[in-house]
């Protein structure tokens, strides 16, 4: 029977680890993550979770370790945010190219300097080219749902990727929702027991990944490319088995009040709630605003969102990052490539706002829009615009 309750979003989210059979959790703890991995030590500290926990001394380590457990069979967790995401740069690379099917939640939170604690999309936006599945989520049950998918997703033998969930720091992590967690016999249903095609085994000693001549390093790059471009499928099919299963459907790009919308606006994360809100009052007042809401990060969802904006005039993207020294932000500049040459293209125009945890209210959504609508209208100077700025 599914279970409904209060519940902090990070104990949330490790009670999905736990109820996924999780085998080994690779953990060091950082603000605002650290409370998933410390309800995981105590899951497996009383016994309710029967998992190899590893206590590591740095992120660079956690997910090194990920790596060797992975390797073996084993369904591996960890979770990370800000600076510890960064410091684990380079061994990202390793499990995607590996085909390492490890989870990984990531607290979003700003990067320094100055140092931050709060959260915005910095730390995601510098990872975007590591070759995992990246899934954004808005609130505490789509956290847990889309945990559960993620080994679905990541551990299926035509996939056999690292997948991390995206939840922003505070505004997520550290908020009491109510959340249904489903039963556990539910669960185990949903999501088989993981069989990994080729673990490492001391009695068959093999090398792997550990030196790729000019000759086939390109080859094996773009075999990583095509496999995680198909992967596409298999979340769409895992996402359609949940929602058939638990009664909670996700898709790349989910709209809202789309029907007749002549302007769009599309987020990422748990701001959509605040535009929901904001796109509600400008419908009520009579304005065509619909709201686009950006789930899958990678793969890049591009069919999706040319049939979302075809009715469009004008579509306003808001990234909480920027891309120094270019036009803006890394969402918004992509979605300009997908949009690029199609049959009908909207107006896009990119603001930057929430860095740092800044907040953006109903109004300032709002406003936002707005000022979206006159830019597209009479030009401006900048190709993007920071939202919120003290001048």
């Amino acid at each position: 029977m599914t279970k409904r309750e209060g519940l902090e979003v990070s104990i949330a989210v490790a009670d999905a680890a736990m109820l996924s059979d999780v085998d080994v959790v690779s953990a060091y703890p950082i603000t605002p993550q650290t409370h998933i991995v410390e309800h995981l030590a105590e899951l497996v500290a009383n016994g309710e979770l029967k998992a190899a926990y590893i206590p590591v001394e740095s992120e660079h380590s956690a997910m090194s370790a990920c790596l060797g457990a992975s390797a073996i069979g084993a369904r591996t967790f960890t979770a990370t945010a800000s600076q510890g995401l960064e410091l684990m740069h380079e061994v990202l690379y390793v499990a995607s190219a590996m085909r390492f099917p490890i989870v990984m939640a990531v607290a979003n939170r700003a990067l320094s300097a100055p140092i931050s604690i709060w959260g915005d999309h910095s730390d995601v936006m510098a990872t975007r080219d590591v070759g995992w599945i990246q899934i954004f989520v808005e609130n505490g049950q789509e956290a847990v749902d889309n945990v559960i998918c993620a080994f679905r997703m990541g551990e299926d033998k035509r996939v056999l990727l690292p997948v991390m969930i995206h939840l922003d720091g505070f505004v997520l992590t550290h908020v009491i929702e109510p959340i249904e967690l489903p039963d556990k016999k539910d669960v185990d249903r949903f999501l088989p027991p993981f069989k990994y095609p080729l673990p490492l085994d001391p009695e068959k000693p093999v090398t792997m990944g550990a030196f790729g001549q000019p000759f086939i390093y390109t080859e094996v790059k773009w075999a990583q490319e095509i496999n995680l471009e198909k992967s596409k499928d298999v979340i769409l099919e895992v996402w359609q088995e949940f929602g058939k299963a638990f009664g909670r459907q996700y898709s790349p790009i989910e709209q809202y009040q789309t029907d007749g919308a002549k302007v769009l606006l599309l987020t990422m994360g748990s701001y959509s709630e605040t535009a929901m809100v904001a796109v509600d009052k400008m419908r009520n007042d009579g304005k065509e605003v619909g709201l686009l809401k950006l789930r899958l990060w990678r793969p890049f969802p591009y069919e999706e969102l040319r049939e979302s904006i075809k009715s469009a005039e004008i579509l306003i993207v808001l990234d909480r990052a920027i891309s120094f020294g270019g036009p803006g932000g890394p969402v918004c500049s992509e979605v300009k490539a997908a949009l690029y040459g199609g049959e009908k293209q909207p107006k896009v125009v990119g603001f930057v706002g929430g860095l740092g945890g800044r907040d953006i209210t109903m109004s300032g959504f709002e406003e936002m829009i707005n000022r979206g609508i006159e830019i597209a209208r009479t030009g401006s100077k900048r190709e993007f615009e920071i939202y919120g700025v003290r001048e």
